[in-house]
């Protein structure tokens, strides 16, 4: 219940401090439905990781998204054999930046996809599965609203890892540190 209220809560427009790993415990709670029959979800979270300049209702929306899709890209890696996935979120500081990776077990983007990932309405579920919105939204908010960075990196067969990375004072910077190994499985950086 303190999830649901933590995550509906409406927020305010402006940014103010936001403590990440209060949020993503939060989501993580919240659509606990859509991970717990396939994957068991791990947290490794860095201590150093300070309270983000951001809108908290906003990343919990991009995180919701980001767990949502790896529940069930791992669901349907999963369905011919049983069994379960696991999905990782890590968070780590690096300098003036906050990087959270959301990795899954799934199967992988395939590579005639991963250019049109964040593309409005672009889905590879089936119809009445997917809107195509998701990823659209993320990228939306991470890099129009709080001047971060999106990426992915994936391999077919083993999993995909969405690495976010936000700019702690909430500032968008055109010095961004490099997304590091993602410029060669799917990045996306607009």
């Amino acid at each position: 219940v303190q999830a649901m209220k933590q995550f509906a809560h409406p927020d305010p427009e402006e940014k103010a401090p936001v403590d990440l790993h209060q949020v993503i415990e939060s989501t993580i709670t919240v659509c606990r439905h859509e991970w717990k029959y396939v994957a068991d979800v791990r947290t490794e979270f860095d201590p150093a990781v300070p309270p983000v300049r951001a809108v908290r209702g906003e990343l919990g929306q991009v995180f919701l998204n980001l767990i949502v899709n790896a529940a069930q890209a791992i669901g349907d890696a999963v369905s011919s054999h049983g069994g379960k996935g696991t999905i990782t979120i890590r968070t780590k500081r690096d300098g003036d930046w906050v990087e959270i990776r959301v990795s899954d077990t799934g199967a992988g983007i395939a590579e005639e996809h991963r250019e049109k990932i964040f593309d409005p309405f672009f889905t590879t579920k089936p119809v009445g599965k997917g809107t195509g919105q998701g990823l659209t939204i993320a990228r939306s908010i991470i890099v129009g609203k709080h001047g971060g960075r999106i990426a992915f990196e994936t391999e077919r067969g083993r999993g995909t890892t969405f690495i976010v990375r936000l700019p702690i004072d909430g500032r968008p910077s055109c010095a961004a540190p490099a997304m590091n190994g993602a410029g060669a499985t799917g990045v996306d950086q607009r």
